[in-house]
């Protein structure tokens, strides 16, 4: 175990490094001088001598390899520099707005996990009964509507017709604890529904796989429980494709959350990202990316530590 835990660990930081390298090359190859870029934007005039000092401030007057050399030096350090638009340090700004992000996909997983996998499993041992087609008629439905449809809708009839949460916003936990609460419930049940959907179909799916193995109709045939049979015969085993699934999702919400977090005014990292595209703020683009992209490779890690531990096969690859 622990050695294929540091053939993954070694992966995964060399994953890291070739993202960090690819991320630093697409600063160099963006066509045009980016200092001019950026001071330019909206069709502004700038002086060479405003250009030059914020290539100097950007550290593009330097050779290519130091500029590589201090970039990974200072990524390992978690120093990512000011931004160009504030001079804010932009470690702060992400340290500020990561959590935010982070509870709500937290947050919205534990909600989409409790409910899509009892109900997931029930309709996987009940196919083709009235249960099965229910739930999968009502999970076609949410699949077909996006986030950002949904998040309008529960806006407009819990906030203006009904005016029992609120429509959107941010207060701090430690502020004030109930309206913390309150505002978070819409985002969790807007970004819920979309992981409920793609969790219940892969468990009902991996439930009806296992239903049909030779063990599972042996240890039945041996007069088992049915509880027992469906925890440790079918459940365990077909929990393995549907953790790696939910890794998956966990890493591609932190960039698909951006709608959801517009419509509910949810101040993220994503906003972050996108006010920072929008305004060419180099540095910050590149700091929130290099950052997405560790917690994906981590969460990517995790998984299939936990993928081995319920399957010892996987060690063994």
């Amino acid at each position: 175990m622990t050695s294929y835990v540091l053939r993954r660990l070694t992966t995964a930081l060399v994953m890291l490094w070739v993202v960090g390298t690819i991320v630093f090359s697409v600063l160099l190859i963006v066509p045009g001088d980016p200092a001019e870029l950026l001071l330019t934007t909206g069709g502004a005039d700038a002086s060479t001598d405003a250009v030059e000092n914020l290539r100097k401030k950007m550290g593009l007057d330097r050779p290519v390899a130091e500029q590589y050399v201090s970039f990974l030096a200072d990524t390992a350090r978690f120093d990512f520099g000011d931004s160009l638009i504030d001079g804010t340090p932009i470690s702060e700004t992400i340290a500020l707005r990561l959590p935010r992000t982070l509870e709500l996909i937290a947050v919205s997983m534990v909600v989409a996990l409790a409910l899509a996998i009892p109900a997931g499993t029930y309709a996987g041992l009940n196919a083709g009964k009235r249960f099965d087609r229910a739930a999968s008629a009502v999970n076609a439905l949410f699949t077909s509507i996006p986030g950002f449809v949904s998040g309008t809708l529960f806006i407009y009839l819990f906030a203006q017709v009904l005016r029992i949460l609120p429509a959107g916003g941010y207060v701090a936990f430690a502020q004030d604890p109930w309206m913390h609460v309150q505002m978070l419930i819409l985002p969790t049940v807007t970004v819920a529904l979309h992981l409920m959907t793609i969790i219940f179909r892969m468990t009902r799916a991996s439930v009806l796989e296992m239903r049909a193995h030779d063990w599972v109709r042996t240890g039945i045939a041996k007069g088992l429980r049915r509880r027992q049979v469906v925890r440790r015969h079918i459940l365990r085993n077909a929990l393995g494709p549907v953790i790696t699934v939910v890794g998956l999702q966990l890493g591609i919400l932190l960039g698909s959350t951006v709608l959801v977090e517009f419509v509910y005014n949810w101040p993220g990292l994503s906003g972050f990202l996108v006010s920072s595209v929008q305004q060419r703020d180099y540095p910050s683009v590149r700091a929130v990316i290099l950052t997405v992209a560790a917690i994906f490779i981590a969460i990517n890690f995790l998984v299939e530590v936990a993928y081995s531990l319920l399957d010892p096969r996987i060690r063994l690859t």
